[in-house]
Order: structure tokens, then C-alpha cells, then sequence
């Protein structure tokens, strides 16, 4: 092996190494001594998600319970805009009728767990209404543009279209973005990215126009000033932020984080 090569792969070695060392503690050192901090109590929204999945999936089995929601959760692409965007915040927790809830679950809670221990509540929120909004807002451009590559058939527009599936993987891929978690990326959202490419219907292009946007905004937020990333924490997340290497902790100062969507729903 010549001297080049060899500091190439002393190179790379150091390289990656590095990287898998940012990520265990991104991902799971800071995580972990926030819950370890806080208790249950970081993870509140976590839990709520997932009993709210639980509970709504169970109301939905009853007769009364399915027109209800019916009423303040389904959405469709055939729907005024501002119907949806008034139903869209229910809709998250309920999971699509035909598709098994249970398997989701965890899923669903490690998604919400680990951004609520890494971001804090009100980014988790932002980042996954957000991510759900850009695949219910997509559907519509993309049933606008009819059969092909980028769009969808024009009967995509009367398919109920609800379930946490598209918060899930936005929140996951903006994690493994911001904490520079490829490993996180490989597990977690790339096979949903495949499984959307091999099977382009409403669910899989909602997931990943919802996985561009919740990268997107993963990126946005890394280049804002440190002054704005500021005013997205909680108090009590403050600290957790800077753990994950997001300069607002009291500690780190300014300077230094379809039909259905599947799952249990999106």
C-alpha cells in the first residue's frame, strides 16, 4: 500500500469514526440524559401521541365514534382547502381504518420521544404539523398535475387521507439532519423513501414531499441566526437543545440542534 493510500484510509477511518461518535451522542447520549433529567415528563408528548393514536382508533370502532370523526378528522384532496387545513391537526392522530395500529406504535412514540428530548415540544409540533401540511398541501399540487411522474390520478383526490405516518418520517428525517445522523436517516427514512418510489401512490408521494420538507426545514433552521433558533425551544428544553449542539441552553450560550399515511396512520 503506498503512503498516499494508507493516509487516505487514515483518513477516512478518522472520518467516520468521528461521525459515528457525533451521532451516538446526538442521537442517543443527549437523548437519554434528558429523560434521565426530566423524567416521563420528557417524553409528555410522546406519550400523549401515541394514547391519543390508541384512543382514537378505538372510538373509531364504534358507530358513533366513526361519524365523528368522519366529521373532524377526514381529509381528502376533494375538500375546500380550508376544510382540511381545519382538520389536519385531528387527523394526525387518527390512523387509516384499514391498516394495523399496533405495528406503528413504537414508531410513532421513538419518533415523537426523540425529537421532544432533543428539540423540545414546540419544534417536535412545528416539525411534524409541518411535515403533514407539505404532504396534505403536495397531494393537491401533485392530483393538479394528473397521471405521471410527478403527479397523481384525479380519483387520489377522493381517498381519505389521514394518520401520524408522514409526521413520523418528517420527524425523523429532520432529526437525523440536524444532528447529522446518517445512521438515523439509513434506518429510518430510507426505506420508507424507497417503499414510496417503488409503490407512487397518495401515501408514499406524501411521504416524501414530507420528508424533503422536513429536511428543508432541518436546514433552514441550522443556518438561522442563533438568535432565532432561540425563541423555537421550550424553558425546559432549553437545556436538552444544548446537549444536542444547539447553542441556546442556559449552559452553551448563544453561540453553540395515505389514501393513507400509514402506520398507525400516515
Amino acid at each position: 500500500m503506498t503512503h498516499a493510500a494508507a493516509r487516505f484510509l487514515s483518513r477516512f477511518r478518522r472520518v467516520v469514526v468521528e461521525s459515528l461518535v457525533r451521532e451516538w451522542r446526538g442521537v442517543i447520549v443527549g437523548p437519554f440524559r434528558a429523560l434521565w433529567e426530566r423524567g416521563p415528563l420528557g417524553v409528555s408528548l410522546a406519550l400523549f401521541a401515541t394514547v391519543a393514536v390508541i384512543g382514537l382508533h378505538a372510538y373509531q370502532q364504534t358507530e358513533t365514534g366513526a361519524a365523528v370523526l368522519r366529521v373532524v378528522s377526514e381529509v381528502r384532496a376533494d375538500q375546500p382547502l380550508a376544510l382540511s387545513l381545519l382538520r389536519t391537526p385531528v387527523s394526525l392522530f387518527v390512523p387509516a381504518q384499514d391498516l394495523a395500529v399496533w405495528g406503528g406504535l413504537p414508531r410513532l412514540f421513538l419518533a415523537f420521544a426523540l425529537a421532544e428530548l432533543a428539540f423540545g415540544r414546540i419544534r417536535t409540533l412545528v416539525v411534524a404539523y409541518a411535515a403533514t401540511l407539505a404532504g396534505t398541501l403536495g397531494a393537491r399540487v401533485m392530483i393538479a398535475l394528473g397521471p405521471g411522474l410527478l403527479g397523481l390520478p384525479a380519483d387520489a383526490a377522493h381517498a381519505v387521507d389521514t394518520g401520524a405516518s408522514a409526521a413520523i418520517v418528517g420527524l425523523f428525517a429532520f432529526a437525523a439532519v440536524t444532528l447529522r445522523a446518517p445512521l438515523l436517516f439509513l434506518a429510518a427514512v430510507v426505506p420508507t423513501v424507497v417503499g414510496s418510489v417503488a409503490e407512487p401512490n397518495l401515501a408514499g408521494r406524501e411521504h416524501l414531499v414530507a420528508v424533503a420538507a422536513a429536511m428543508l426545514l432541518a436546514l433552514f433552521l441550522k443556518t438561522a441566526p442563533a438568535a432565532s433558533r432561540c425563541q423555537w425551544a421550550l424553558p425546559e428544553s432549553a437545556a436538552v437543545d444544548g446537549e444536542v449542539g444547539h447553542g441556546c441552553s442556559r449552559r452553551a450560550g448563544p453561540g453553540g440542534l395515505g389514501g393513507h399515511r400509514g402506520d398507525p396512520g400516515r
